[in-house]
């Protein structure tokens, strides 16, 4: 049986910082084939043990945030389980438990408010990456291209297809203008000007 420390070897050592934005269909495959069945019994909340000790948090945010937009990429599901991955994370940050993680494995506790469409979560992470995470300029310029994008729109128009919802006009031409990675660009020109 997978438990939580074979999560973190596997996401933080074997895939680590160089593998976790790439995505790829490699990389999802594998991530279906040895962690469906902890996705799974996490979903039946099987693993609140997890909960109870910071780096089994942490492992339990990285199936519910980021191994379930590996496994179901690009369909609904990928983010079924957001909400309990931002339970877990604010739980553990008002603990404390994401300053007992060093590096930037801590970024994995921040992550769930980077991807809730809620304005107030944004503005949350964005401070979180600021006060906690110095010097990590690129995940700070994320979570801050993440809360324009929600400060734009109040969702986020890449997941409309996968979730069902029409796109309005003004996300349809954010969307054919380059989406997320324009708001990147536009930050940084900010940010150098």
């Amino acid at each position: 049986m997978t438990n939580s420390e074979d999560v973190l070897a596997f996401w933080l050592d074997e895939i680590g910082p160089e593998g976790w934005y790439m995505g790829g269909e490699a990389l999802d495959q594998q991530i279906r084939d040895r962690f469906q069945a902890v996705y799974d019994r996490l979903v039946s909340g099987a693993l609140s043990l997890w909960l109870t000790y910071p780096s089994g948090a942490l492992a339990y945010i990285i199936v519910a945030d980021q191994f379930s937009r590996n496994m179901y990429r690009d369909q609904g599901q990928a983010f079924a389980t957001d909400a309990i991955a931002k339970a877990a994370a604010k739980a553990a940050i008002s603990k404390g438990w994401d300053l007992r993680i060093d590096g930037e494995a801590r970024q994995f506790f921040y992550m769930p408010l980077t991807h809730s469409e809620c304005q107030v979560d944004q503005d949350r992470a964005v401070r979180l990456f600021a006060t906690n995470m110095p010097g990590h300029v690129t995940t700070l310029l994320h979570a801050q291209a993440h809360r324009e994008v929600i400060r734009r729109f109040g969702r986020f128009p890449t997941r409309n297809a996968a979730l069902g919802r029409n796109s309005t006009v003004a996300e349809t031409a954010y969307l054919a203008a380059g989406g997320y990675g324009a708001i990147v660009e536009q930050l940084k020109a900010l940010e150098a000007a």
